[in-house]
């Protein structure tokens, strides 16, 4: 009779696995499967919908702030 032995493991950094067998298993050939957990498929937002997020937050500086940036920058050029 053919056994199995079901056993969770971490991946390992390097994208490796460790599987540690029962006593006894030295050098007999063994046959792993590895089943990768499902990944939840990562939704797709337009252009549009992540401006629209943006947009709620408010801006994060007036026009009058912007343009007196840019204008010191302008200014710096100069010197």
């Amino acid at each position: 009779m053919q056994s199995a032995i079901r056993i969770t493991t971490k991946v390992l950094p390097g994208d490796k696995i460790e599987v540690q067998l029962p006593p006894g298993s030295a050098g007999e050939e063994v046959e792993v499967f590895v089943i990768l957990p499902e990944k939840k498929p990562l939704k797709q937002r337009s252009v549009l919908e992540i401006l629209e997020e943006v947009h709620k937050h408010g801006p994060f500086r007036t026009v009058e702030e912007i343009d007196r940036d840019l204008q010191f920058e302008r200014d710096s050029w100069d010197n």
